[in-house]
């Protein structure tokens, strides 16, 4: 698995199975910011809220961690082996590498390659939807975390795995949950306060086209009703 130095505009990629898994994350504003608060030497952010692209699968990556590490890394499949990422695929909490490693004993190379490569004192924060840790950031630091530091480094968390992770959702989330244009301009109105009745009012669509979208959009999106639906959609950044 390559770690892709230039993932460039998002939008020339047709889908999300398209778009390199391990991404180059440079440049980022917020991730700057948060270096001026808490000193940390890597950030490596994991994971999307989507079924398949769950944190501890591989398959969405973005980090600023020496290239030559996240290659080995990743061509060594190391992700499964290493007890940061197992714990984490179900602990919801943060916890520390060395808190994985007296849970599980990591392999010698990954040790070998950590210190080769100046990876120290990993702590992960992991997070979670209902009972899915769908995605988490995982930073590094030369000496240990101080308390104050890891509770700040934990509100900040969700907000740069947010930021980072935007433009892939933007373009690629209702694709994957397939849903349809009816059903987000439905979601979208029904976001506003409307009615069926008033969404059928201001749209071109048939009182029973809409109930029928708004039922396909809550069942795609894993809620139990409208409500839920228009609130999940909010969240995963579907609708405004």
């Amino acid at each position: 698995m390559a770690f892709n130095e230039r993932v460039g505009d998002i939008t020339r990629y047709a889908d999300l199975s398209s778009v390199p898994t391990v991404r180059r994350l440079r440049d980022n504003a917020l991730v700057e910011r948060l270096r001026k608060a808490v000193s940390f030497e890597y950030v490596t952010i994991g994971g999307l809220d989507l079924e398949g692209y769950e944190f501890g699968l591989s398959q969405s990556i973005d980090s600023d961690m020496p290239p030559h590490y996240m290659e080995a890394y990743f061509a060594e499949k190391m992700s499964p082996r290493d007890p940061l990422v197992a714990v984490g695929k179900t602990r919801k909490t943060t916890y520390t590498e060395e808190e994985a490693f007296d849970l599980i004993s990591p392999p010698q190379r990954l040790l070998y390659l950590s210190r080769a490569h100046g990876v120290r004192n990993r702590i992960l924060f992991p997070l979670s939807r209902k009972d899915i840790v769908y995605g988490a950031v995982c930073f590094t630091n030369a000496r240990p975390f101080t308390q104050g530091e890891c509770e700040f480094l934990s509100l900040m968390a969700e907000p740069l795995h947010t930021a980072v992770t935007k433009p892939i959702m933007d373009r690629f989330a209702a694709d994957q949950l397939r849903l349809t244009k009816g059903e987000l301009l439905c979601l979208k109105m029904a976001g506003r306060g409307l009615t069926s009745e008033e969404i059928s009012n201001e749209s071109d669509y048939a009182l029973e086209t809409i109930n029928s979208y708004l039922k396909s959009a809550t069942r795609k999106l894993g809620a139990s009703n409208r409500l839920q639906a228009v609130a999940e959609a909010i969240r995963r950044r579907l609708i405004d």
